[in-house]
């Protein structure tokens, strides 16, 4: 489990193909990694295969691949790092799985006086995960829905994040890493039998009332 809250901010440092499915070494100044923990990797939760003094290797497998912009990844692409929350840790973001629920696109950016507004683009199933100022991962980096939009929604970053995340590099057409709020996903599956209740009654409403 994650925050959102970037610790650093890694390089890709090679690529290769091995068994293990697409490798990645990473560039970081992480000194006390184990082998086996997670790490969010721009909030995509990856395993550590290998470390020693400035980098680490995870791997990313076919299903990962298909869900996430990890296979784009080339050497010099810059990642926001963040390891797995530890018991008494503060949880200054919100509660983040590094699940990639889907791959989203900047539509545009525009600054705004001391903030920059990014309007994302997202797939029709997931926008009903969000509400006005409700919490939201883009690219492991715990942030606020600033506006409800059709098609997807708005995001306000700060100086801060700005400068100590990759979402300074943003542009349209960039595709990120969404994951919606947990509790947001829980909910809408344990409504989802009354809402198909609700559904198959209106439709037989609409019948009765054509005929």
């Amino acid at each position: 489990m994650f925050t959102g809250l970037i610790e650093q901010v890694g390089e890709i440092d090679g690529v290769r193909q091995t068994s293990a499915g697409r490798e990645l070494r990473v560039r970081a100044s992480f000194s006390d990694l184990t082998t086996g923990e997670s790490i969010a990797v721009n909030g995509a939760c990856l395993t550590v295969r290998e470390f020693g003094t400035g980098w680490f290797d995870v791997a990313a497998v076919t299903t990962t691949l298909e869900r996430t912009t990890i296979g784009d990844w080339k050497k010099g692409t810059r990642l926001n790092l963040e390891r797995a929350l530890r018991p008494g840790d503060r949880l200054g973001g919100h509660i983040v799985q590094g699940h990639v629920d889907c791959v989203g696109i900047v539509a545009a950016v525009e600054r705004a006086g001391d903030a920059v507004l990014v309007d994302l683009s997202l797939p029709s199933s997931i926008e009903p995960l969000f509400v006005l100022h409700g919490s939201i991962a883009v690219d492991g980096v715990s942030l606020t829905v600033n506006e409800l939009k059709p098609g997807g929604l708005q995001l306000s970053l700060i100086e801060y994040t700005l400068r100590h995340t990759t979402l300074g590099d943003l542009k349209p057409g960039t595709r990120v890493h969404v994951e919606a709020d947990v509790i947001a996903k829980h909910v809408r599956r344990l409504l989802e039998p009354y809402m198909r209740e609700a559904s198959a009654l209106d439709c037989l409403a609409d019948f009765s009332l054509e005929h």
